[in-house]
């Protein structure tokens, strides 16, 4: 009935789906960025203390591609 496993569905939500919406969230910071007109330092505090927490989820799937190579 199904074309895909639920193994193949739970990869393409974790990572095109988050991916999308990692994207999603960095304009976000960026537009936040933009209205307190944070000038560039501002714009790297920003997005250091909002967004470095997605640099988590790179990592792991760097690591794993690392691994599974």
């Amino acid at each position: 009935m199904w074309i895909f496993t639920e193994e193949q569905f739970a990869w393409f939500g974790l990572t095109i789906g988050v991916s999308f919406f990692m994207l999603y969230m960095l304009f976000i910071v960026l537009q936040l960025a933009r209205e307190s007109k944070a000038g560039k330092f501002g714009t790297f505090v920003i997005f250091l203390g909002l967004a470095f927490g997605m640099l988590g989820f790179v990592a792991k799937g760097v690591i794993q591609w690392a691994i599974d190579k």
